[in-house]
């Protein structure tokens, strides 16, 4: 549900004529046209039906159905749309009249698109010297910024596969080719438990847990994502999935973080007691 004051609203509202029960000029079929050639929806869907269902409801609908990104896309295509009619003055538009409310709208679309769907998206980072790694998590991130989800889940899981295995190639842990993606991880995690790298019991056993997640992760890489020719997952699940996963990744990062400080102060006594003069 996309977070917008009464203030919002009423600009919005006010804006777009949807007092009227229109949106702007649209007939019903250009509404439904425009809207999916914006932002892949339709707006005529059931679960976008308000109160008389009329065009200016249906939007409401979809303000109260959706996320704040998603909302501030279509804003955004709606406001592109005002602004090429009113400079043309067309069936009542008027841009010296409106420009103030316009620009309003535009900081409101702007404020909604700056809201993140999956707010650890910066630990998909490209690594230095490694050409399919960061095409790789370019393309993830794309997907994010394109607020498509659903689409990137097969990638993501390429993406972890490849992250962790690196994890185990630098520790020394044993892994084969062959082993999923929840077996190495499970060996990852019981390395980092085995030297004692986690302070809690109750984090220990989050990490546990969620070898069984990255478990299902196959599951829906394989049989609900574009690795193959499956039917997608709907679009909420696979925010959750990337929000999950990405909170992981954060979290193993500080793990590894703190071993390389303990790396780095061992090396330095070594050194020092080397370069002692007896």
């Amino acid at each position: 549900m996309a977070v917008l004051d009464y203030k919002e609203k009423f600009l919005i509202e006010k804006l777009f004529d949807m007092p009227t029960g229109y949106v702007m000029d649209f007939s019903n079929n250009t509404f439904q046209s425009f809207v999916y050639d914006s932002i892949k929806v339709n707006i005529y869907d059931d679960k976008y039906f308000y109160a008389s269902g009329s065009k200016a409801n249906r939007l409401r609908g979809f303000f109260a159905e959706e996320p704040s990104y998603k909302v501030g896309q279509l804003i955004s295509a709606l406001l592109d749309y005002w602004h090429t009619k009113a400079i043309a003055r067309e069936n009542g538009f008027d841009y010296e009249r409106d420009k103030n409310i316009y620009n309003e709208c535009l900081k409101i679309a702007k404020k909604l698109k700056e809201e993140k769907i999956v707010e650890e998206i910066e630990v998909i980072k490209e690594v230095e010297n490694d050409r399919d790694f960061n095409l790789l998590a370019k393309s993830i991130r794309e997907s994010i910024d394109k607020n498509e989800p659903e689409s990137a889940l097969d990638r993501l899981h390429t993406y972890v596969m490849k992250f962790i295995r690196q994890l185990c190639e630098n520790h020394k842990i044993e892994i084969r080719k062959e082993e999923s993606l929840n077996a190495i991880f499970g060996k990852y995690v019981k390395f980092i438990v085995a030297n004692e790298k986690i302070e809690s019991q109750m984090t220990e056993r989050i990490l546990k847990y969620s070898i069984n997640v990255i478990e299902a992760f196959n599951d829906i890489r394989n049989n609900r994502s574009f690795a193959h020719d499956n039917q997608i997952l709907n679009y909420a699940e696979s925010v959750l999935i990337f929000n999950n996963v990405t909170n992981s990744i954060k979290f193993i990062e500080t793990v590894e973080k703190t071993i390389e400080q303990e790396n780095n102060i061992e090396q330095t006594e070594t050194a020092d007691w080397e370069d002692l003069p007896f």
